[in-house]
C-alpha cells in the first residue's frame, strides 16, 4: 500500500524528474537559395519531458518516447532508450522539427529531419560556429559509444532540419511550442545565429520561445536582444541591485554619485570582458569565492552609506578607486552569466559583448533614476526621516548580504 502511494505521488509530477542539467539551446540558421538549413543543439528533456504517458499496470507512467522509467531512492527517473533510438533516430529529430516553428509571411514552414546525433553531456563536440556545427554531423558516432545507462537529463541532441521552399528567405519568425514543464525552464538560454548575406547576426532570447522572435538581417535587431539580456540580468540580479542601491544611498551629492557610479562602471566593464574570455582562475572555488566577495561588497557599501556625513566628506577620488575595485568583482559575476549563453568563438563576439554591457549600464541607470530622486526628496523633506530611512535601508541590505556571505562561503569550503 505504501509503495502504491509512493508511486502515485511520483507519477503526479512525472516530468519534474527529468533533470535539466543544461538549459542552453543553440540554433545555427543557414540561408540557402531555396530555403533554410538549421543546425540545432538542445538538451533532450526539452523534446520528451511532456510526452510521458498514462499510468500502466506496473504503477508507473508509460515512458516518454526514447526513454525508459525506473524507481531510484523512491523517485521516478528516466533513462535514454538506446534500442528505440537506434531503430528510428529521425523520430526524435521530428520532435524538434515539430516543436520549433519557422514562419515566413504568416506561413508555417514544414521541417525535414536530415540528421540526428545524441551525446552524453560533456562529450558533445564544439557547436559555437556554423563550421563547428557542420563538423559535429560529419565526425563521431550517431549515438554515445557506451551503452551504460544514461539519464535523459544527461543527454544532448543535435538535429539538422531543412526548410525547402524554392526561394531564399530573408526574414522569418521563430518560436517553439515545446513546454516540457521543467523547473527553471523560464531561464532557458536560446542563442540563434543567422547566416545570410552581409554576415552573421547573433540573437539572444530567454525562456521557451513561446512568443515568436523576428529574425532579420538587421544588425540593430540582433544587438537589441543582447542589450535586453544585459538589462534583465542586472535588474534580476538582486546582489547587483542592492549594491547600486547602497551606492546611491551613500552619495549625498550628485558629484559624489557620479564618481562612485563611474568607478563601478569602469571596473565591471573590464572584468566582464576579462572573465568572459577566460583570463581568470579555472578552479571550482573561484566562482563561489567571487560571489561571496560580491555579498561582502554590499555590506561595505551599506556601512559606508550610514556613516555620519561619510558621503559628503569622503574624498570622491578615493571612492572612485574603491568602487572601481568593487566593480571588478561584479564584472566577473556578469561574465559568469554571459559565458553560459555565448561562447568565445561565436561570430560577432565583440558586438554581442558590447551590447550586453550596454544593457547592464542601462539597467544600472534605471536603478539610479528610480532611487536618487526619492532619496533626495526625503532628505530635503526631513533630515530625521532621511537619517532613519537611510539606516533602515542599509540595515536590510546588510542583513541580506550577510546571509548570502555565509551561504556562499559554505559553497567555497565545499569546493576545497
Amino acid at each position: 500500500m505504501i509503495l502504491c502511494l509512493t508511486l502515485l505521488a511520483v507519477t503526479a509530477t512525472a516530468h519534474a524528474h527529468f533533470l535539466l542539467n543544461l538549459n542552453v539551446r543553440i540554433l545555427h540558421v543557414e540561408h540557402l537559395v531555396d530555403g533554410l538549413q538549421v543546425f540545432l543543439r538542445t538538451p533532450m528533456p526539452y523534446l520528451v519531458a511532456d510526452r510521458v504517458g498514462s499510468v500502466g499496470s506496473n504503477g508507473l507512467p508509460q515512458p516518454a518516447p526514447y526513454t525508459t522509467n525506473a524507481i531510484e531512492d523512491g523517485k521516478l527517473v528516466h533513462y535514454l532508450d538506446f534500442d528505440q533510438l537506434r531503430r528510428n533516430p529521425e523520430g526524435l529529430g521530428s520532435f524538434a522539427g515539430d516543436g520549433f516553428q519557422f514562419v515566413v509571411d504568416g506561413e508555417l514552414l514544414e521541417a525535414k529531419v536530415e540528421q540526428v546525433r545524441v551525446y552524453r553531456v560533456g562529450t558533445q563536440p564544439d557547436f559555437a560556429t556554423l563550421d563547428e556545427a557542420r563538423t559535429a554531423f560529419t565526425a563521431g558516432p550517431t549515438l554515445p559509444e557506451t551503452t551504460s545507462p544514461l539519464y535523459v537529463g544527461d543527454a544532448v541532441v543535435d538535429v539538422v532540419l531543412s526548410y525547402r521552399v524554392g526561394a531564399s528567405i530573408p526574414n522569418y519568425a521563430i518560436s517553439s511550442i515545446l513546454d516540457p514543464g521543467l523547473p527553471g525552464q523560464e531561464n532557458t538560454a536560446n542563442l540563434i545565429l543567422d547566416y545570410g548575406s552581409g554576415g552573421t547576426k547573433v540573437f539572444r532570447a530567454r525562456g521557451l520561445l513561446a512568443e515568436p522572435i523576428i529574425i532579420s538581417r538587421s544588425t540593430f535587431s540582433a544587438v537589441i536582444t543582447f542589450i535586453k539580456e544585459g538589462i534583465r540580468h542586472i535588474l534580476e540580479g538582486l546582489d547587483h541591485v542592492l549594491f547600486v542601491l547602497c551606492l546611491v544611498l551613500g552619495a549625498v551629492q550628485l558629484k559624489s554619485l557620479i564618481w562612485r557610479v563611474t568607478g563601478f562602471t569602469i571596473g565591471h566593464s573590464i572584468t566582464l570582458t576579462v572573465g568572459f574570455f577566460g583570463f581568470v582562475p579555472s578552479g571550482a572555488w573561484f566562482v563561489p569565492t567571487v560571489e561571496a566577495a560580491i555579498a561582502l561588497s554590499i555590506i561595505y557599501a551599506a556601512a559606508i552609506a550610514v556613516m555620519p556625513d561619510k558621503g559628503a566628506t569622503t574624498n570622491e577620488r578615493n571612492m572612485f578607486m574603491v568602487t572601481s575595485a568593487i566593480g571588478l568583482l561584479h564584472g566577473l559575476g556578469f561574465s559568469f552569466v554571459l559565458h553560459k549563453i555565448l561562447q568565445v568563438t561565436s561570430p560577432d563576439i565583440w558586438q554581442s559583448l558590447l551590447a550586453f554591457n550596454v544593457g547592464v549600464e542601462i539597467g544600472q541607470l534605471a536603478i539610479i533614476l528610480a532611487t536618487w530622486p526619492v532619496f533626495r526628496f526625503i532628505q530635503r523633506l526631513s533630515a530625521n526621516a532621511w537619517r532613519l530611512g537611510r539606516i533602515g535601508i542599509a540595515t536590510v541590505c546588510i542583513a541580506v548580504a550577510a546571509l548570502w556571505t555565509g551561504q556562499r562561503f559554505i559553497s567555497v569550503i565545499g569546493t576545497l
